[in-house]
């Protein structure tokens, strides 16, 4: 098979053949065009520390040794504080065929709140990569950073992207951060309340960020600060391709952008108006650091679909199609 990502009808393919498989029935929209959401399982383990398990052990053996105590998420669900790591075994399981592999990353919405999601496997030696016919559970480490949230059975946090092979990078392009306007950007307040991660519209905006201003086209990132920004350009992805945004080597800047950094096929993309979509910047720097307009903070990768999916991004409505700066879906409007 022709190397490339695979599309929605191929991930349900895997899903009626029983390489994708869950013991509950899989919900209507949890395929996307080019990647299936994941869902957290019924019980939450905090750890003590991240880890991997390496060639040979399983994750369900390894956290025994660092597990401080369990969160039961049926029902109402728990509250995952900030600063804390827990270990959380999502619903789907696989039982990848050969020359079938994974790899994984947040969701839009979880990366824009500032939670910290990584996908472990047994055997694994790098997080968010599924080694090519893999078969076993699937794990997420979740590390809330600003915000403690509140997250139960059932809620998605992150999404697997499959491919054949290893498919071409097609084309890398520069993501530029935009600092023009009156209204640059959003620092996370550290001391706000606790967002429910499966409620749309239910925070005030006002009470968990601060409104940012750019002078002179630069804006101070503070060290281990939140920002909210976005990019200079705009983003389309052709319905043939998927992309990730990567983030930008350290030599440019000491600071991490865009925790959750998949696109899918269609993403931007305005037959009628041919107007593309902004991408949104997650942003924390280790040091002080002036950042300019323009400049450039991260980096788009393209790569082929192994056919074109048969629905595309922002079909039936998406609450980031067409953005421009915006936070994420748990928000109400800023007036």
């Amino acid at each position: 098979m022709t190397p490339g990502i695979l599309p929605c009808q191929a991930i349900e393919a895997l899903i009626a053949g029983g390489a994708i498989a869950a013991d509950q029935p899989f919900d209507k929209d949890q395929v996307q065009p080019a990647s299936i959401d994941l869902r957290l399982g019924t019980k939450a383990f905090r750890v003590r520390a991240s880890f991997l398990p390496g060639q040979g052990r399983k994750v369900a053996d390894r956290v025994k040794s660092v597990a401080m105590h369990t969160l039961d998420l049926t029902g109402d669900g728990e509250v995952l504080e900030k600063g804390c790591v827990y270990l959380v075994e999502v619903l789907e399981r696989l039982k990848l065929p050969a020359g079938v592999s994974a790899r994984a990353n947040p969701k839009s919405s979880t990366g824009r709140v500032d939670v910290f999601v990584r996908l472990l496997t047994d055997h694994g030696e790098a997080f968010d990569d599924v080694a090519s016919g893999y078969e076993g559970p699937l794990y997420l480490e979740i590390a809330p950073q600003t915000f403690s949230v509140l997250v139960r059975a059932g809620t998605r946090l992150n999404q697997l992207r499959l491919k054949t092979g290893e498919p071409p990078k097609l084309e890398v392009r520069s993501v530029g951060v935009d600092l023009t306007g009156k209204l640059a950007g959003y620092r996370a307040r550290r001391h706000a309340g606790v967002i429910d991660l499966d409620r749309e519209a239910a925070c005030d905006p006002r009470d968990y960020w601060e409104a940012l201003e750019a002078r002179h086209g630069e804006l101070l990132l503070d060290p281990g600060e939140f920002y909210i920004l976005a990019s200079k350009e705009t983003v389309e992805i052709p319905v043939l391709q998927a992309a990730e945004m990567m983030p930008i080597d350290p030599a440019v800047g000491e600071f991490r952008v865009h925790y959750a950094g998949f696109f899918d096929p269609g993403f931007g993309v305005d037959e009628a108006h041919g107007a593309g979509s902004r991408g949104v910047l997650e942003v924390r720097s280790h040091t002080p650091f002036l950042l300019e307009d323009g400049q450039t903070v991260a980096r788009l990768v393209y790569e082929p679909l192994t056919e074109r999916p048969t629905r595309l991004y922002g079909e039936g409505g998406s609450h980031y199609q067409k953005q421009g700066l915006k936070l994420s879906k748990h928000f109400r409007a800023w007036d």
